[in-house]
């Protein structure tokens, strides 16, 4: 069979959306109960702070060059989660 015998694309189609459904449920449930995103968000915060705290000049300035790259999320951004 040559390429030319069919000239026409072959359609291949899968619905995956009660995988997704079973997947993310599962991903619920291994998390479990205790799971509380505002606390998780909290301690993130919390975390970057501890991070960048008492940096010496040297490191001030490419912590703002790496911010200003977009590399590393800025402190205070504006973001809703700030």
């Amino acid at each position: 069979m040559s390429p030319d015998d069919n000239p026409e694309p072959i359609v291949f189609e899968m619905d995956l959306s009660a995988h997704e459904t079973r997947r993310r449920a599962e991903v619920m449930a291994a998390l479990g109960p205790e799971w509380d995103p505002p606390a998780v968000m909290r301690s993130e915060r919390e975390a970057l702070d501890l991070l960048y705290s008492g940096l010496d000049a040297e490191q001030r300035v490419t912590y703002e060059m790496l911010a200003e790259a977009g590399v590393l999320l800025r402190r205070g951004g504006g973001r809703a989660s700030d």
